[in-house]
């Protein structure tokens, strides 16, 4: 299954890329600050404690430079790149320095509208981190002649407003999501170390351990405020996990080439990836999704038909492709509706102290 995303061959294409809202783009976000001034972190302030001290170490200081060697073999295995290999490429550094840069600029405005020190804390050192992978990440767009203004992005991109609440699961969930997906990518090439078509793969396992940390901050913030986990909140927290779940599922089975390249086949490696976060998350959701449900497989495969047969009809145009494509959308939004009430399972878990990396 795939279709043909616009390609990426000059600065304004990778541009227009990282500004374009679409339903699997990365966005840009604001929020209420005053609510995340409010947040109180008290129940878990040894561990909160810990866990600055850790980011005030900074681990990663050195971790995210390049050499000569690197650009190099950036461009020795470029030049061995399939066509299509190098677009999902190019595509997949855009979105991730699109889903990096929205993150630092997400956190440093929480950090320059809250006066609570704990939360301020937080954001300067995850807006440091997102930073620094954002930079890095344009830096092997450069190698192609394709970095990006991120000032201009910054300026240009539309900005969609969230709850704090949301921004809280939302977060949570990408930043494990993220490790979990960065840490399946690794092992796999430290494994066949011959289908590791790009060096950038190298700095993945500490640069998802970044991923890890961020997730653990806002598992803490979670535990601290556990009204977040209770009532009506768990229907969000449902809904969060599901579209964080099926957003992968489909952009990984619209554009599978990536995955391939590295010898992992995307329906096997998406399911790794749920179940590394769904035993991630038992520290602090109260409730799993069932993965192994055969209406989640099937709802899955579903809502990519879905997916791929309305931008089929979105390329389509005209008054035709417009009805087809509403329709499918309509399809899409009835899928994902049917996945939302299958059965969780309950959590057997209580909720624990911080996790640390080992898959």
């Amino acid at each position: 299954m795939h279709h043909a995303a616009p390609e990426i061959n000059s600065v304004e294409d990778a541009a227009r890329k990282a500004v374009t809202d679409t339903l699997f783009a990365p966005r840009f976000y604001k929020t209420d600050y005053a609510a995340m001034n409010a947040i109180s972190i008290e129940p878990v302030r040894a561990e909160w404690d810990a866990m600055m001290a850790e980011y005030e170490g900074d681990n990663n200081h050195d971790h995210f430079q390049r050499d000569a060697a690197f650009a190099a073999e950036a461009i020795e295995l470029s030049a061995k790149m399939s066509p299509a290999l190098r677009q999902e490429f190019l595509d997949f550094l855009v979105s991730s320095l699109t889903s990096e840069f929205s993150g630092c600029v997400l956190y440093n405005e929480i950090k320059r509208n809250v006066d609570n020190p704990d939360i301020k804390q937080l954001m300067e050192y995850m807006a440091r981190d997102e930073s620094r992978h954002a930079g890095f990440i344009n830096s092997s767009l450069k190698d192609y002649g394709l970095g990006i203004d991120l000032g201009n992005l910054k300026r240009s991109k539309h900005y969609t407003y969230f709850k704090p609440k949301y921004i809280i699961y939302a977060t949570y969930l990408s930043e494990k999501i993220g490790y979990a997906r960065y840490i399946r990518i690794f092992r796999q090439l430290e494994q066949y170390p011959e289908k590791r078509f790009h060096p950038i793969f190298r700095w993945f396992q500490r640069w998802c351990n970044d991923e890890f940390r961020h997730g653990e901050s806002f598992a803490l913030i979670m535990r601290a405020n556990p009204q977040l986990l209770r009532g009506h909140n768990r229907l969000w927290i449902r809904f969060f996990l599901l579209a964080v779940y099926a957003t992968m599922y489909v952009r990984d089975h619209t554009r599978p080439a990536l995955k391939q390249a590295m010898g992992l086949e995307p329906t096997d490696y998406d399911f790794d990836v749920f179940r590394i976060c769904n035993e991630i998350t038992q520290q602090v959701f109260p409730f799993l999704l069932d993965i192994d449900h055969p209406a989640f497989h099937a709802g899955l495969e579903r809502l990519a038909t879905c997916v791929q047969k309305a931008d089929a009809a979105k390329a389509e145009g005209g008054l035709t492709g417009t009805l087809r494509r509403a329709f499918w959308n309509v399809a899409g939004a009835a899928v994902f509706a049917r996945m939302y009430f299958i059965p969780v399972l309950s959590n057997p878990l209580p909720a624990t102290t911080r996790l640390q990396p080992r898959w």
